[in-house]
């Protein structure tokens, strides 16, 4: 029987992936910088590679802004009002930042100009997990992860996030225990880690039967260079046939 496709207005959420799993990194589309500080465990303080913040500190060491733990939550309330490109990485002590090398802090701000390193994204004094750089213009969000799993972490925590928003109206619902809310584990996408190193589409949608069942399209997208181009033909793409569906109940 052939699949019924939906409208663009049936889906919840789309998310654009495309995995780099030799260089570490991952590009999105479609995630914002609210949703990933959601979806990872906590972070203590991010270094600006790129640009100043009047309400962070400065590292009078690498002439750079940071913004400590507790400012963190404003930041990303401030930004989503921008359309600044942003580039940070985590550390979890200054006094770490004050013993960088000045070729260390060479290749921070190469990496924060390029959007890639010299050699590794990740620096032994700083400890970071992530390296994170956005462009408004291409509508891409490049992570660099420590830990490829934090990937995982960060794309199944955002889709039970996406769930228990739009978790259904009604005091049933409601009463129901936490338990009871349809979420996926990260280790349930090692199973589609193929699909997001050639580049795919992630579409959640809530089945209109049974209740509370919602659903998880893949769509392979190899043929897409620029992720913009995506949500261009976004209604054409819908309308193939996805290549995996994973029913979350």
């Amino acid at each position: 029987m052939a699949k019924k496709h939906k409208t663009a207005d049936d889906y919840l959420y789309h998310l654009f992936i495309h995995m780099n799993a030799v260089n570490q990194f991952v590009i999105f589309s479609g995630l914002t910088l609210k949703q990933f500080f959601g979806a990872v465990e906590s972070i203590k303080n991010i270094l600006l590679l790129n640009q100043s913040y009047e309400d962070g500190l400065f590292n009078m060491h690498t002439q750079l802004d940071y913004i400590p733990g507790d400012e963190i939550k404003n930041f990303v309330k401030k930004m989503e009002d921008s359309n600044r490109d942003l580039c940070w990485v985590d550390f979890s002590d200054e006094k770490q930042v004050n013993q960088l090398t000045p070729m260390e802090q060479a290749e921070l701000l190469y990496l924060g100009h390029k959007k890639e390193p010299v050699t590794s994204p990740f620096f032994p004094k700083l400890k970071n997990r992530y390296v994170y750089c956005s462009s408004a213009n291409e509508q891409t969000t490049k992570v660099y992860f420590h830990f490829l799993e934090d990937f995982e972490m960060l794309v199944s925590t955002l889709i039970n996030n996406i769930i228990k928003e739009n978790g259904g109206n009604g005091g049933f619902w409601r009463r129901k225990s936490k338990e009871r809310i349809p979420k996926i584990e990260a280790a349930d996408l090692k199973a589609y880690s193929h699909y997001f190193k050639e580049g795919a589409l992630v579409s959640i949608y809530k089945a209109e039967k049974p209740k509370n069942h919602f659903g998880v399209e893949i769509r392979t997208l190899s043929d897409y260079d620029y992720p913009d181009e995506v949500w261009n033909d976004l209604i054409m793409i819908l309308k193939q046939d996805y290549d995996e569906l994973i029913k979350l109940q």
